[in-house]
C-alpha cells in the first residue's frame, strides 16, 4: 500500500508533465495536492513500518518533534489545496470567460506557494505549542507515531486543558475553515449547473468536479472523525485506527480516485503507457 500511493502519485505527476494537454491550473494544484500526498506519506508510513518490524519501538525527542511538524504541514497543506482547487472549479464554471485572467500561470504559482506558506506556518505553530508543554510520568505514547492528541495525554501542568483546547480549536478552526470556502464554492457551482439547458451539459460540467469532490468528502471525513469525535470509554484506541486509517488511505485512495473518475486524466495515463511501452502503436 505505501508503495502503492507513492508510484500512484509519481504516476500522476509524471503524467502531468509529459501531456501538453494537462499543462492547465486544475492539474497543477493536482500536481501540487500529488506532491504533499508523497511528502506526507514519506514523513509518517517508513518509520511505521519499521516499528511494525522491530521489538524496539522507541523514537527520540527531536526525531517526534520533526514528525509532528511534517504531518501538520503537509495536512494542511493539503487541506489548502483542496480549498484552491474548489476556487478554481468555481471560476471554471461560474466564470469561464475570465478563467485565464483570474487563474493565470503566476497567479496559480502563488496560490500553491501560499498554500505551502499557510502548511509551514501551521505546522511549526502547532509543533512549537506542544513540545514546549511539560511532560511526566509515562513516555509511551499510544499511538503508532508522534499524533498531538496522544503526546497531549502525556503533558502535565497548569493551563494543560485551556493549551489543548487552543490546539484543537486551531485545527478544527482552519480545517473547517476551509470546507466552509468549498461548500460555498460548491454553492455556486451547482446553481451555475442547474442553469445549464442540456442533461448531457450538466453532467459534463459536473463530472470536472466529481474527483475533487470525492477527495475532499473522504479527507474531511477521517479529519473530522479524528477531532470532532466526542469522548468515550475506548477513544484512545478508536482514535489511533482512525488516525491510522486517514493517514494511510487518505494518499492511498487518491490516485485511485483521480486516475478512476477523472476521464481527462485517464485517457492522458493510457496514452503516456502506450507511448512507452508500445511506441510501435501510438
Amino acid at each position: 500500500m505505501y508503495l502503492f500511493t507513492l508510484l500512484g502519485n509519481l504516476l500522476i505527476m509524471a503524467t502531468i508533465w509529459r501531456e501538453r494537454s494537462l499543462h492547465t491550473p486544475m492539474y497543477l494544484f493536482l500536481c501540487a495536492l500529488s506532491i504533499s500526498e508523497i511528502l506526507f506519506t514519506v514523513a509518517i508510513t517508513p518509520r511505521m513500518l519499521v516499528d511494525m518490524l522491530s521489538t524496539h519501538h522507541s523514537i527520540s525527542f527531536m526525531a517526534c518533534a520533526n514528525q509532528m511538524f511534517f504531518s501538520f504541514t503537509f495536512g494542511f497543506t493539503h487541506s489548502f489545496l483542496l480549498m484552491i482547487m474548489g476556487y478554481d472549479r468555481y471560476v471554471a464554471i461560474c466564470h469561464p470567460l475570465h478563467y485565464n485572467v483570474l487563474m493565470s500561470t503566476r497567479d496559480c504559482a502563488r496560490l500553491v506557494s501560499w498554500a505551502w506558506a499557510g502548511g509551514s506556518v501551521m505546522g511549526m505553530m502547532l509543533t512549537l505549542i506542544v513540545f514546549h508543554l511539560t511532560f511526566c510520568g509515562s513516555n509511551e505514547i499510544h499511538h503508532f507515531f508522534c499524533h498531538v492528541l496522544s503526546l497531549l495525554k502525556l503533558a502535565c501542568g497548569r493551563g494543560m486543558s485551556s493549551v489543548t483546547l487552543s490546539v484543537i480549536l486551531v485545527c478544527v478552526t482552519a480545517l473547517m475553515g476551509c470546507l466552509f470556502l468549498i461548500v460555498i464554492s460548491y454553492v455556486f457551482i451547482v446553481a451555475a449547473i442547474l442553469k445549464i439547458p442540456s442533461a448531457e451539459g450538466r453532467h459534463k460540467t459536473f463530472s470536472t468536479c466529481v474527483s475533487h469532490l470525492t477527495i475532499v468528502i473522504v479527507h474531511y471525513g477521517f479529519a473530522s472523525m479524528i477531532y470532532l469525535k466526542p469522548k468515550g470509554p475506548h477513544s484512545m484506541d478508536s482514535n489511533t485506527l482512525m488516525a491510522t486509517t486517514y493517514t494511510v488511505f487518505t494518499p492511498f485512495l487518491s490516485p485511485i480516485i483521480f486516475s478512476l473518475r477523472n476521464k481527462e486524466l485517464k485517457n492522458a495515463i493510457k496514452r503516456s503507457f502506450r507511448r512507452t511501452f508500445c511506441p510501435s502503436s501510438s
